[in-house]
């Protein structure tokens, strides 16, 4: 049999998949073998983008739009996301793909538009019921709240993704499956996804009778808050009509204070991802009785015994519009070496989930430890973790371990200034950490 392979986008397409403008005539497929890969497509639109958006920022306001430390720990949650994909196909298609396969009740023509405009729809619907399920549930929000623990605001935060929300969202979809073929259900799952990339930003403002309609950056900019009027506000995907229809739409008026109502004060990615679970652990435990603990995890994070299901509205700190992010002072010198290690990273990172299906188990294995070492690394020195340095050093040596033994390779020109580059950092954290942990036992004794 001939086998089928996913098409590319053209750079028109790629422009337009970001505001969920292409046509059906242009995204309906036969198979779902057939359906781009759109979100990995999507990545130099992001960059650029981004980009855009710094150098915009910095015009308007004389100073740089974001900060390197909140940057990086977003860039490296996406990228802690999308590590699952070695192991696991996507559970939303496959879920989708069972039950279509066994339980479909009708089986609507893949090339109507019909279909199209209804899967639309229908998956936007799904996201909006999904998004408020884990705002509403405790353990759903244990893996959401990563997405809100930054306290900035801008397109970097928009790829700031939880690792084990994924394994949640597929449910709100199923309904469609029953009906709608798997090709059209990948390309609308893909676009709703791909659209809310660029309403993270503070940069546009109001966009007039859209706003009525449209997700924009104004109504999403609320759903970021942690005033008191933007708790639970606007879950919508690229619709706001669902949030209009069902009671949680609310306009952007006073200043809006970004970030968790209790903030995590800290950018290192295994916090960042899993702070809340032993948190909800702890409150499991010490709940009195089954109605109480079952409470804990089923109700709302606010909630606490003898209050609404989600929460009292007045239990959220109050915010007076002066609070600072928290962005502890770090040395330039320090800054830039984290921000070429991070571009290395970058690279080997792409590397392995482009090729994964060509390299070696070993190769694999050994990438992904280096990809999870480097995010542990990279947040500790962010951080300004006393262990940094023994994790740095080793990170190094295994990165020039990797390099020497072919597992990963650059450009002819690039490999010996980064070799050179790897083996100087390697030298210059190997004293200090020997130094760390010869006081650290001077302490214990």
């Amino acid at each position: 049999m001939e086998q089928v392979e996913a098409k590319n986008v053209t750079v028109s397409q790629g422009v337009r998949m970001l505001f969920s403008l292409i046509t059906p005539n242009e995204s309906s497929f036969a198979t779902i073998e057939e359906v781009p890969k759109y979100v990995n497509q999507a990545t130099p639109y992001f960059v650029g983008l981004i980009l855009l958006e710094m150098v915009l920022g910095w015009l308007k306001t004389d100073r740089p739009h974001i900060k390197i430390n909140d940057f990086i720990t977003s860039l490296q949650a996406g990228m802690m996301s999308r590590l699952p994909q070695l192991v696991m196909r996507s559970l939303e298609l496959s879920s989708y793909v069972y039950v279509w396969n066994n339980f479909r009740i009708l089986e609507l023509p893949w090339d109507s538009a019909w279909t199209w405009w209804l899967a639309f729809f229908g998956v936007d619907m799904g996201y909006y019921w999904f998004h408020r399920f884990v705002h509403e549930l405790n353990v759903l929000w244990a893996a959401h709240q990563v997405h809100h623990s930054s306290e900035y605001y801008n397109l970097s935060t928009a790829l700031r993704q939880s690792v084990t929300q994924q394994f949640s969202s597929w449910v709100f979809y199923l309904p469609l499956a029953l009906m709608v073929p798997p090709s059209v259900f990948a390309v609308h799952v893909q676009f709703n996804l791909l659209y809310q990339f660029w309403i993270h930003t503070e940069l546009v403002k109001d966009l007039g009778p859209l706003e009525w309609i449209l997700n924009t950056p104004s109504h999403h900019r609320v759903h970021h808050g942690r005033n008191q009027y933007c708790i639970d506000k606007n879950y919508a995907g690229i619709l706001i009509i669902w949030d209009r229809m069902f009671g949680t739409f609310a306009p952007e008026s006073e200043k809006v204070i970004y970030g968790l109502t209790h903030p995590i004060n800290t950018f290192e990615i295994w916090t960042v991802e899993f702070l809340n679970y032993p948190y909800l652990w702890q409150r499991f435990w010490e709940a009195d009785g089954i109605s109480n603990k079952l409470s804990v995890i089923f109700k709302g994070p606010g909630w606490t015994p003898g209050k609404p299901r989600l929460g009292d509205i007045a239990d959220i700190p109050e915010i007076t519009g002066e609070e600072k992010p928290y962005d502890p002072a770090w040395s330039p010198v320090m800054q830039v070496y984290v921000s070429l290690h991070f571009l290395l990273l970058l690279g080997v990172y792409d590397n392995l989930l482009t090729n994964q299906a060509i390299f070696s188990e070993m190769s694999v294995i050994l990438m992904t430890t280096y990809v999870l070492l480097s995010l542990t690394s990279l947040g500790f020195l962010i951080d300004q973790r006393a262990n940094a340095a023994m994790w740095e050093m080793l990170r190094c040596f295994l990165l020039m371990a990797l390099y020497r033994f072919g597992y990963i390779k650059h450009q002819e020109l690039l490999a010996f200034p980064i070799e050179v580059f790897v083996l100087i950092s390697a030298i210059y954290w190997t004293p200090q950490s020997v130094n760390q942990q010869i006081n650290k036992l001077k302490k214990q004794n």
